[in-house]
């Protein structure tokens, strides 16, 4: 207990605060605080009209709240629905980054902004926006790279979001992006196929909801739809902007829809929205029968659009940045931000004829008393709001660019697990900000984005510092080989040593690296020849950290295997292998696959160049013989991948992937090896950075007697192929001074041949 004390006392201290305020927000305002559209609510509760305003979203949610209780009972559900979206958040931050103040960070907003308490205690939809909203995010991102399962339940809830507040539709277009994003899946032709899978479940998911509260709207209104407020969304925008002259002139009818007052003496888009479009008697000139107030309420605005395109969209633009203000005030023709303030008095809103008995009446019906207020708990609850008791307008724009940033890999981000989170959670933020302002401005809209963008924020920074947890959903990147021998090879050489003792290995020594290779091991091994151009042949088997019985399999084949403790990829593998190889006496290495691509009887034409002095490293090349493909990225890949080791090297080469080569063992292990996979361009840059002669020949490639590749889809390979081969050289060329103490590796080593007696070569 004491060491959970310790470890989330911030959060404790907050989450403290966050229920004081509650408390004093809910006993201030009795029963509740009723807003224009909580009369709209409580008006659909029985006849539950789809055709409405407002979605039957929170309808639907308040007719449950009031079937348990009353509105008192309401507003302290919503006061205890913000607590647990504070505390999801701060759990989800933790998934991503072992910070505990960065989580609190998260969740302080949702705790402690003013404006977060106002709208629980009143009866309107946004706090159970905000919680779908937080749901879906939970489902995506709380388990690794998100199942198509888990994407058709955030579907789901964010169908449920829209339902609520039509503004999540947005929510659609961060959605879809990050179930391509997510664990990098895009990289790989497999990828793409996971992310058809889920984006379709997602989608699908998504639009059955959509879909069938469609069906119900049209089953009621006779046309498809999802809210009554179609007609209007978009009229109230344009008429603010609209240039009447650049209207058609001849259509009468639709000029009837531009507002009287002349540009620059317009009111807000509020009230061109709810009081001239929804005056029933406007307009006062009849209409034509084929053509309702709807439909040309949506005409005008779309040829306001069509016209004004520049005009409309700066306006958007315009309401969009408000919601980084430093003050929030209330700017010309805007929806107060009165609406939004703690009041000393109860707050009655002009919703009709005798307002105030509406008010009384509500809530004397479902209470049992008129609306009060507690005056000193009111008065203290607004001088906390009006002196700086919410989230500051430049840290929301702070937490945004935070966001973005470590979204596209800036700093650390680069290599982080984090970036597709804080993209999710921070373009989502943005996109619902900037839908909103596309219909009017307010500061009751900037909510949503109170629970997503300071998560965004945190996880953009977390990345970028490099304070991230791996992201489950992020594909393993290994890290680089320290030098030889590193914990793991001291481990793997020691444990060798007690299968073999002091065994020494033959001239000729044939290194494989397998890592669950059980199936397809034998068969390489039983065809494996015993000698080659007269030296003996000794297979050494480096099973790089695999959980199957690999090397049983290849002892009972006569290979010396070399066990490795953990996976660190073939580049790891190979290189123990090379330095075991030289160290227990051999004089030429061969590398080849445990998978069977490769043809042993094709070995002579590696060794015969070493032993005749005419090169050091042999390699062979599919190009130059011939070669089985499945896959026309890689077989384009290799070619590619020539051309540039060509460029970097100065030199003609057709193939740097193949994995049949043949080396002097103790070139192989003199060369820099830091790569766990993608390694074999590092090895070939490698030799040439060191003078030693290089020659490619003719060979064959076959596809793979079992399983597939474990070195990812071809566009992950292709880009971690590039990354090694381009950092290989700035290292070996640029940086490592390549060639400025050339060395003759024949002479070298043949000269260190003649010096080995042959007992330590193993020459009979």
């Amino acid at each position: 207990m004491l060491a959970f004390l310790r470890r989330h006392w911030l959060l404790l201290v907050l989450l403290a605060g966050g229920v004081t305020l509650r408390v004093i927000t809910w006993l201030a305002y009795q029963p509740a605080l009723l807003y224009i559209d909580t009369f709209r609510y409580i008006d659909n509760l029985e006849a539950l009209r789809p055709t409405d305003l407002n979605p039957l979203g929170y309808t639907v949610v308040l007719k449950a709240m009031l079937g348990v209780g009353n509105l008192a009972f309401a507003a302290a559900a919503q006061h205890v629905l913000g607590l647990l979206i504070a505390i999801v958040l701060y759990l989800l931050t933790l998934r991503y980054t072992s910070r505990t103040w960065l989580a609190a960070l998260v969740a302080a907003p949702v705790l402690l902004d003013a404006y977060q308490l106002h709208i629980e205690q009143n009866l309107m939809s946004e706090v159970w926006f905000q919680a779908l909203l937080v749901a879906a995010l939970w489902v995506l991102l709380s388990r690794g790279e998100p199942k198509w399962w888990r994407a058709a339940i955030a579907g789901v809830l964010l169908g449920a979001a829209v339902l609520t507040r039509t503004i999540g539709i947005t929510m659609i277009v961060p959605f879809v992006l990050y179930l391509i994003m997510a664990g990098g899946a895009w990289r790989s032709k497999e990828g793409w196929k996971r992310i058809g899978v889920r984006a379709g479940a997602g989608l699908l998911a998504f639009a059955v909801v959509l879909v069938s509260y469609a069906g119900y709207f049209k089953s009621q209104a006779g046309i498809w739809g999802l809210t009554g407020a179609q007609g209007n969304v978009l009229y109230g925008r344009a008429a603010v902007v609209a240039d009447c002259d650049k209207l058609p002139q001849e259509d009468k009818t639709l000029l009837l829809f531009c507002p009287e007052e002349p540009l620059g003496e317009r009111f807000g888009v509020d009230f061109y929205t709810h009081y001239r479009y929804g005056d029933p008697s406007w307009p006062t000139t009849e209409l034509p029968p084929d053509r309702s107030k709807q439909t040309l309420a949506d005409q005008f605005a779309k040829r306001v659009m069509r016209e004004q395109p520049v005009d409309f969209t700066l306006a958007v633009l315009k309401d969009f940045a408000k919601n980084f203000g430093p003050v929030k005030m209330t700017s010309l023709n805007d929806v107060p931000a009165e609406r939004w303030h703690f009041q000393t008095t109860y707050p009655y809103y002009i919703v009709g004829e005798n307002s105030v008995e509406m008010f009384n009446q509500t809530s004397l019906y479902f209470d049992g008393v008129t609306p009060s207020v507690n005056t000193d708990l009111a008065t203290f609850l607004r001088n906390y709001q009006l002196h700086g008791g919410y989230l500051w307008g430049p840290a929301l724009a702070a937490l945004g660019l935070l966001g973005l940033l470590g979204a596209f890999g800036v700093g650390r981000a680069r290599r982080s697990g984090l970036r597709s989170a804080a993209f999710l959670a921070t373009s989502s933020g943005l996109i619902l900000l900037l839908g909103s302002a596309a219909f009017e401005f307010s500061w009751r809209y900037q909510l949503p984005a109170l629970v997503l963008m300071p998560l965004g924020g945190v996880l953009g920074l977390a990345a970028m510092l490099g304070w991230g947890k791996r992201d489950p959903a992020a594909p393993v990147r290994r890290p680089k080989l320290s030098d030889y021998p590193d914990e793991v090879d001291s481990g793997a050489v020691a444990d060798f040593h007690r299968r073999y003792g002091e065994a020494r290995l033959t001239p000729l020594v044939v290194v494989i690296a397998a890592f669950n290779e059980a199936k397809g091991i034998g068969a390489v091994l039983r065809d494996m020849p015993k000698e080659c151009e007269g030296l003996p042949i000794s297979t050494l088997v480096v099973v790089d950290g695999g959980t199957d019985d690999t090397a049983e399999i290849a002892e009972r084949n006569g290979a010396y295997v070399c066990v490795a403790p953990r996976n660190r990829g073939q580049g790891g593998a190979l290189r123990l292998g090379y330095h075991l190889a030289a160290e227990r006496g051999a004089r030429y290495v061969v590398t080849t696959d445990a998978d069977g691509q490769y043809v042993n009887e094709e070995m002579p034409m590696l060794i015969k160049p070493l032993l005749a002095g005419e090169a050091d490293f042999v390699t062979g090349s599919r190009r130059m013989g011939t070669e089985e493909h499945d896959s026309k990225v890689r077989w384009l890949g290799v070619r590619v991948f020539a051309v540039l080791a060509s460029i970097l090297t100065m030199r003609k080469i057709t193939d740097t992937s193949f994995g049949f080569r043949g080396m002097h063992a103790q070139l192989a292990a003199s060369v820099t090896l830091r790569e766990p996979q993608y390694q074999s361009s590092e090895l070939l840059l490698g030799v040439l950075a060191r003078g030693a002669r290089v020659l490619e020949v003719p060979m064959s490639m076959h596809l793979r007697n079992n399983g597939k590749s474990k070195k990812g889809g071809s566009i992950r390979y292709g880009a971690n192929y590039a990354r090694v081969m381009t950092w290989t050289w700035l290292r070996e060329y640029v940086f490592g001074g390549a060639r400025r103490h050339p060395m003759t590796p024949r002479a070298s080593f043949e000269q260190q041949e003649q010096r080995r007696s042959p007992e330590k070569t193993g020459v009979s």
